[in-house]
């Protein structure tokens, strides 16, 4: 009964099935096929704006290689303490950027704050001798699966503008807080105030399909080629391009976050005062410890620890293909913790 990560699930059968309508012919090559060519089209429709939207296989690239079109190399980068580009991407904004370094701010539930930024651009003012601040890097939903309210980034995005920041989301699990939300895409990404988004397919449902969007053209400036200089550039991009097309049109992205986050609503209802967060996707944390967590293993659950092993913390996700019985199995195994 594995509750490792959202990257165990498989590929949704309306994946497969798109992959296999691309699959015929001969079409022209690194992205002038008519799939590709659609990306732009399907975005903005999904947005409600003109975007420029771009195929990439992996949710690092596409981090890494929006944030590297955003910051120069002397750039300095604010992110949340437990954000995924500073603890799981191994150096890849720095290194694609030529040099640029983060400035990891604390967070309350995973959720940068109003006040942690203010603070932190009053303490890095720029000048000829430091690292010229350049960009706000946010997650939707966050590491702690918590999600931004749209007057929460609102109000972060207006500040990081007023400085004259550029803001990079993070969209891993985009469609989860969306769909938590109940709002329209827009009003989390450039209603808000976002500049360009990575937005994940991957981990719900999809096979090495991700995007970086801008919602502002002037800003894709040499993205293009930073894509094709760091080998992201795919030969026969039809195939991502495809799952993303059918990935959005279909509303497949919200029928299976929905089904996520309705079996994390039942987790948490189940390990009730053992959460360390609120659940508003389809991740949860819960304070253990050694004891509850060697007896859940022993029961047949896999999950990871969190942090230090010796903190008695972790972290459990669910797939969009999760087995209910497994997610009803957990269910009773965390109530029978509170006996």
């Amino acid at each position: 009964m594995r509750f490792f990560s959202d990257n165990t699930g498989a590929a949704s059968p309306e994946i497969l099935a798109a992959i296999q309508a691309a699959n015929h012919g001969l079409v022209t090559a690194y992205g002038n096929d008519p799939w590709t060519k659609r990306l732009d089209e399907c975005f903005g429709a999904y947005f409600g704006t003109e975007v420029r939207a771009f195929a990439v296989a992996t949710g690092t690239a596409a981090n890494a290689l929006s944030l590297a079109t955003l910051s120069p190399s002397y750039g300095l980068i604010f992110a949340d303490v437990e954000a995924h580009i500073a603890n799981d991407e191994c150096g890849a904004p720095g290194f694609l950027s030529g040099g640029a370094q983060l400035c990891l701010l604390p967070s309350e539930h995973g959720k940068v704050t109003h006040a942690a930024l203010a603070a932190a651009l009053e303490a890095h003012p720029a000048s000829v001798h430091t690292l010229q601040p350049t960009v706000l890097a946010l997650s939707q939903a966050t590491e702690l699966g918590t999600v931004y309210r749209p007057d929460e980034l609102g109000a972060l995005c207006q500040l990081a503008h007023e400085h004259g920041l550029k803001v990079q989301m993070d969209g891993a699990r985009f469609a989860n807080a969306v769909t938590f939300l109940g709002c329209h895409p827009g009003d989390v990404t450039w209603r808000a105030g976002v500049d360009v988004l990575s937005f994940g397919a991957t981990k719900n449902g999809a096979l090495a399909a991700e995007a970086v969007v801008f919602f502002d053209p002037a800003l894709v400036r040499d993205f293009e080629l930073r894509r094709k200089q760091s080998g992201h550039l795919l030969s026969k991009s039809r195939y991502v391009s495809a799952q993303l097309l059918s990935y959005v049109e279909s509303n497949l992205w919200r029928r299976n976050a929905e089904r996520t986050n309705s079996f994390a609503q039942k987790i948490a209802h189940a390990a009730g005062r053992l959460l360390l967060h609120p659940v508003e996707a389809n991740e949860l944390f819960l304070a253990l410890g050694p004891e509850r967590k060697r007896a859940l293993r022993q029961a047949g659950f896999e999950f990871y620890d969190w942090g230090a092993v010796s903190s008695g913390k972790a972290r459990f996700v669910v797939s969009w293909d999760q087995r209910e019985e497994d997610v009803l199995a957990l269910c009773e195994a965390l109530r029978g913790l509170h006996r």
